[in-house]
């Protein structure tokens, strides 16, 4: 932020100055002074942008600007010299400099001075514009010359003229009333609707579509139409909050009133439905509600041939965002509108296959994926099926995966890179893009870019924010992992405890690491007991640690079988005495290590050794885990067991091999 702080207050000061006037460009304009991060800055610089040169495109070529680039309408703008030269070259440097935002290694953050220095002086003018404009349309002049016709008029004809003004005025006035009466009686109109508060923040619920259908086997189809919907939100980036299908998913059956859902998912509006499969026609009706109000803001039934479902979930998304007056970018309407199969039964088997993914995750991984690869068999240009099938196959490979991470790798790579071959928009392949980065090649610049992309292309996917912020956490930078965690939170999401108590440790802040867990383990039913003892074990508070795991133990929980939670058990049972317990633990891993290397135990022996204090036998196994690709390996930088390694340089030689000194390198050249 020192780079560009007086930059910043111009702006600051801007966005007082407008406060009220222009609710799209104040939002984006507030999230830009808010951020300290150069990428953010530029993403809201070009959003700022965006919201101007469409509002100048309607005003001043008289159009929508639908889905033409921004530099094409700038370049009209100037041809029909509808905006000064000077402000044009301020947004043509603007459109063009924020574009590489999305290269890390060609773009220096000195850059963002000039882009919020153009920003500044485009959002000056346009004020100035709005307001001359407000000002013409009073047009002083006609006024005066109708005055002075007036006044050389008889007075008897000036009378019988105001007469029949009047006459004119009530007759107006009372069509006016009797229309707006049959609008707000729904007497005319084929659709409900209410006035929007444009101040209410832009939140939203899609609840599970109900199945009418009268075939339990149409579910997953009903449950499909709901996270489309929800997919096609996350790409807006004007919405506030957009809840996500799993949180919505417990909502399914209940009998719980609107107001109650709203109040309990913190939104403002809520969507729900029906769907109803009849032969080769489907029924949908959705209605768009603002519970706290008890209005019903718009509502339609979709009456069509099924193979037209896809189509229905754009429009019903692409309605929610006019009725509760969004702001729509062409990009993100183009995104929307974009068919992404015409095969009726690939369609129908992706939704079964995302369905069993909601349900048994990775329990019934092989299955999901056998479904995914008829999916591509049906339609070999389906981008979205190649990412699913890349993204599930990378999962095989994950902490809790049954295959080598390098297996796993080259299993997803060829799916993720058709994938983006066909639609360099898909955001799940560059998000697992991010995870062959980060897990498998230890490439942590080409893994952010990655991470990064994907929350431009669907900035409302709250999932997408809580696994961010652990990649920054591992890159030691728990202020960005701060932000993400946040938002997630903001989003709806039950917060992973462990990262949040991570990051507060990791920012010195105990205290808060100690609340956070409070407050989760207040809030939950059915607590994740292992994940609370981790979080004692970056505590260093061992009793507590031990009394946790072996809760999660004695409950069975899904992951006590994983080297993950053995090696907490094993180094809690060494730290309060229990060492025939602990060795015990390791001699099973380590007979398991020998077996494979999926799961990683070769990282969390080592990670074991060294919290005990045993630093050869620790770097022995952490050398194995570097070897074997470790996908655990990213770890290294930040875990606190690990900082009894730091004065031996065979823990800086694996610090390197892993990745993180070319990491630090980098960071340190974006801070120049």
């Amino acid at each position: 932020m020192q780079i560009w702080s007086a930059e910043i207050k111009e702006l600051e000061s801007l966005y007082t100055s407008i406060k009220g006037q222009f609710p799209e460009l104040e939002k984006d304009l507030g999230h830009l002074i808010k951020t300290d991060d150069e990428n953010v800055a530029l993403l809201y610089s070009r959003r700022c942008l965006e919201i101007i040169v469409t509002d100048l495109c309607e005003r001043e070529l008289k159009r929508s600007r639908k889905t033409e680039p921004l530099k094409g309408i700038i370049d009209k703008l100037h041809r029909e010299e509808k905006v000064p030269s000077h402000i044009i070259t301020s947004m043509e440097s603007l459109n063009s400099l924020s574009t590489y935002g999305t290269h890390p290694k060609e773009f220096d953050p000195e850059q963002v001075r000039p882009i919020l220095l153009n920003l500044a002086t485009i959002i000056k003018w346009y004020v100035k514009y709005r307001n001359t404009q407000i000002i013409n349309h009073i047009k002083p002049d006609k006024v005066k010359y109708e005055s002075q016709v007036e006044d050389a008029v008889p007075d008897d004809a000036r009378k019988s003229k105001k007469r029949l003004i009047i006459l004119y005025s009530g007759l107006l006035l009372a069509c006016v009333l009797i229309i707006v009466a049959l609008v707000l009686f729904n007497v005319i109109g084929s659709k409900k609707q209410s006035i929007v508060n444009t101040d209410v923040k832009k939140s939203i619920a899609v609840l599970p579509f109900h199945n009418y259908s009268g075939d339990p086997n149409q579910e997953y189809m009903s449950d499909g139409l709901t996270d489309e919907i929800i997919n096609h939100l996350y790409k807006i980036a004007s919405f506030d909050k957009v809840v996500s299908l799993n949180s919505v998913l417990t909502y399914k059956g209940t009998d719980k009133r609107l107001p109650q859902i709203a109040n309990e998912l913190k939104v403002n509006y809520i969507l729900e439905g029906t769907y109803k499969k009849i032969g080769d026609q489907v029924r949908v009706t959705a209605q768009l509600i603002e519970p706290k109000n008890d209005k019903h803001l718009w509502q339609n039934e979709y009456d069509q041939p099924y193979k037209e479902i896809i189509a229905i979930q754009a429009d019903i998304a692409l309605q929610i965002a006019d009725q509760v007056k969004a702001f729509l970018t062409s990009a993100e309407k183009q995104n929307i509108q974009k068919i992404p199969t015409t095969n009726q039964e690939a369609y129908e088997l992706i939704q079964q296959g995302l369905h069993l993914w909601n349900i048994n995750g990775m329990n019934a991984i092989d299955q999901e994926i056998d479904l995914i690869l008829k999916v591509i068999a049906l339609d070999p240009d389906y981008a979205d099926a190649y990412a699913y099938a890349g993204m599930l196959s990378l999962y095989k490979g994950a902490y809790a995966g049954n295959k080598d991470i390098s297996v796993a790798i080259l299993d997803a790579l060829p799916f993720i890179e058709k994938a983006l071959e066909l639609d360099q928009n898909n955001s799940t392949a560059h998000f697992t893009m991010g995870y062959i980065n980060e897990w498998g090649r230890w490439d942590y610049i080409k893994a952010e870019k990655e991470y990064m992309k994907a929350i431009e292309l669907e900035p409302n996917r709250s999932d997408y924010y809580d696994m961010i912020s652990e990649f920054f956490l591992k890159m030691n930078r728990p202020d960005k992992a701060l932000f993400f965690i946040e938002k997630a939170y903001e989003s709806g999401l039950t917060i992973s405890a462990p990262v949040m108590t991570e990051v507060y440790i990791l920012s010195g802040n105990k205290k808060e690491a100690y609340s956070t867990i409070n407050k989760y383990l207040e809030s939950q039913r059915d607590p994740d007991h292992q994940r609370i003892g981790e979080c004692f074990i970056w505590l260093e508070e061992y009793d507590s640690a031990k009394l946790y795991l072996e809760m999660a133990l004695k409950n069975k929980e899904s992951e006590i079988l994983l080297p993950r939670f053995q090696v907490c058990m094993a180094l809690a049972y060494y730290k309060t005495k229990n060492y025939h317990q602990s060795r015990f633990i390791i001699n099973q891993l380590n007979v398991k290590s020998k077996e494979t290397s999926s799961k990683s135990p070769d990282y969390f022996i080592g990670w074991y050794y060294s919290g005990i204090g045993e630093v050869d036998s620790a770097f022995y196994w952490l050398e194995k885990a570097c070897q074997n690709r470790s996908s655990e390996m990213p770890w290294l930088k930040v875990t606190p067991v690990f900082n009894n390694l730091k004065n031996d340089d065979r823990y800086w030689d694996l610090y390197e091999r892993t990745g993180h000194k070319a990491y630090d390198e980098y960071m340190v050249e974006m801070k120049k």
